[in-house]
């Protein structure tokens, strides 16, 4: 037999737990979500909170990769934003393209990786999170060269930071892809600006050296 085409339907796949009808387990993970620093429960959190363990967990792991690594926040938003673009996440996308202009990433730079062409990255440091970055997703590994070259910069502990963030948000976005979690009403589509999500991976250009 022939295999047949995937069935892709739109909206979400998946219920969220209302806050009127949680457990009370739930209710104390959502307590502790939205009265902590990221203040509102969102994304991936929404689908997790079936299962409030996993929820809170995931919680304090997002917030120690996002708020408390030695990587400068504008360095983790290049990153997360090369991970959301590669897997097509809008949500990821979206929410982490205002974090990534208050962190300082130029405009021009979040532009070309959106319409997945090169950034022009003038900084070495940029260019070294780019290469380790997109080896990691394309690859499923990183090169000698790219990973000596973050090693040298932000030591053993920095290096460790930058492979688990590209883990996790990847892990992110699999989620809001896989269940078709949907933008808050309030916030607009950035990524893909409503058109419908490609199937299997973006491609990003690699850095060629001069």
């Amino acid at each position: 037999m022939m295999p047949t085409e995937p069935q892709i339907t739109s909206g979400p796949r998946i219920s969220f737990p209302d806050k009127d009808g949680m457990t009370p387990e739930q209710k104390r993970v959502f307590d502790g979500i939205v009265n902590g620093r990221r203040g509102e429960l969102v994304g991936p959190l929404r689908a997790a909170l079936h299962n409030p363990e996993l929820a809170e967990r995931w919680s304090k792991l997002g917030e120690i990769l996002r708020y408390y690594t030695q990587l400068p926040p504008r360095i983790s938003e290049l990153a997360v934003l090369l991970t959301a673009r590669v897997w097509n996440s809008e949500l990821e996308w979206t929410i982490h393209r205002t974090a990534a202009e208050a962190a300082g990433l130029e405009r021009d730079i979040i532009e070309a990786i959106r319409e997945c062409q090169l950034p022009p990255l003038q900084f070495e440091e940029d260019r070294e999170i780019y290469r380790f970055t997109l080896e990691m997703l394309s690859l499923g590994l990183v090169s000698d060269e790219a990973y000596a070259a973050v090693l040298a910069r932000w030591g053993e502990t920095g290096t460790v930071e930058l492979t688990a963030l590209v883990g996790y948000y990847s892990m992110v976005a699999l989620t809001l892809n896989t269940h078709r979690i949907p933008l808050p009403a309030t916030i607009a589509p950035d990524l893909l600006r409503g058109a419908p999500q490609p199937e299997g991976l973006t491609a990003m250009p690699q850095l060629v050296d001069a």
